[in-house]
């Protein structure tokens, strides 16, 4: 059964407006722990403008993993401002999906814009949806099996990098998997 992104994007936000979701503790703002968690190491304090990768901290899932090949699945990326300052996001996250060393740059969701401006308080957490279809497990034409996910907040040059929870996300095309960046949402208190 095949279901429309923005549906599973939706479904997710509801889902996520009406628990607590905060990013993970621990870590140092760069690369993934494994657990799909990270934090800052030292807030800055006093200082606002753009959000950034080392005033945040990032929580990847728990994903809606697409259960057979076609179906789509969700995975949440929360970003929480670690700072004692506002900070804004302006646009999107640039997301790169990769399967050993080949990688692919996802692109926008439909109707998600670049020119979109959320202001995170100090603690607070926003939400954006990477959606998916899934592939053919073993199918390497029709398929790729992902591994890592990097992600740079945008405004920002820091790539911080998680272990994909998911299975094998389906290939549009040699540069092009089926796979898209949502806007960032409120995540709820």
């Amino acid at each position: 059964m095949r279901t429309a992104p923005t549906a599973i994007a939706a479904a997710l936000l509801a889902a996520l407006t009406l628990t607590a979701c905060g990013g993970g503790d621990g870590g140092d703002g760069g690369g993934g722990s494994g657990d799909g968690k990270t934090g800052a190491a030292t807030p800055e304090s006093g200082k606002g403008g753009a959000c950034t990768a080392a005033r945040a901290g990032f929580e990847v899932g728990p994903s809606s993993a697409a259960p057979t090949a076609g179906d789509e699945g969700a995975v949440p990326v929360t970003v929480t401002n670690k700072s004692d300052a506002a900070c804004t996001l302006t646009g999107l996250a640039g997301v790169d999906l990769f399967a050993g060393d080949k990688s692919w740059a996802l692109q926008p969701q439909e109707g998600a814009s670049q020119d979109t401006v959320a202001t995170l308080e100090a603690g607070q957490s926003m939400t954006f949806t990477i959606a998916y279809v899934r592939g053919v497990a073993g199918d390497t034409e029709k398929s790729a099996a992902v591994d890592e996910l990097k992600l740079t907040l945008p405004g920002d040059t820091k790539v911080s990098s998680f272990k994909w929870p998911d299975p094998e996300v389906a290939v549009k095309s040699e540069s092009t998997l089926e796979a898209t960046v949502g806007p960032f949402l409120p995540a709820g208190d």
